[in-house]
C-alpha cells in the first residue's frame, strides 16, 4: 500500500494523507476548498468582517483538489466509483449538487450526501472523500 501527502496542496491538518492506494482502489482523504496557503476558495471577509461563504465555489475548488490528487497517481475523476459529501448546512444542497453536476452525470460514482454539524474551520461549507478505482496495467 502506498500513502502519499502531495506537494502543492493544502498540507493536511492531521497525521493523514490526501490519498492512499490499495490495490486497484485509491482513496481520497476528506477535502476541502482550503488552498496551499491556507486560505479557502469561496469565502471573502469584507473591511467590516463580514464572510460570505459560496457554496458552488468551494464545491468547484473541493472537486478540482480532488482532481488535483488523483492525478498525482495516475488517476482521474472519471475513476471515481463512490463520493460522500459533508455539508453544513443543507439549504447549500442545491448550490453543489448544481456544481456536482457539472462534473459527473448519472453514470458516474455512487454518492452520499450527508449533514455533519462542523467542519474543521468556520469557513467550510463542504467536504468531499471519494474512492476511486483504477486497475494497475501489467
Amino acid at each position: 500500500m502506498e500513502s502519499k501527502v502531495v506537494s502543492g496542496k493544502a498540507t493536511p491538518r492531521g497525521k493523514f494523507p490526501h490519498v492512499k492506494i490499495a490495490g486497484d482502489f485509491i482513496f481520497v482523504s476528506g477535502t476541502s476548498s482550503r488552498r496551499p496557503d491556507n486560505s479557502f476558495e469561496g469565502v471573502e471577509v469584507d473591511e467590516y468582517g463580514t464572510t460570505r461563504l459560496d457554496i458552488r465555489k468551494q464545491t468547484k475548488a473541493v472537486i478540482e483538489n480532488i482532481r488535483d490528487i488523483l492525478q498525482s497517481v495516475g488517476a482521474d475523476l472519471n475513476d471515481i466509483v463512490d463520493v460522500s459529501s459533508y455539508l453544513v448546512n443543507m439549504n447549500d444542497f442545491g448550490g453543489y449538487n448544481e456544481v456536482y453536476g457539472a462534473y459527473f452525470d448519472f453514470d458516474g460514482p455512487t454518492r452520499t450526501t450527508v449533514a455533519v454539524h462542523q467542519l474543521p474551520h468556520p469557513h467550510l461549507l463542504i467536504e468531499i472523500k471519494v474512492t476511486a478505482y483504477k486497475p494497475k496495467t501489467k
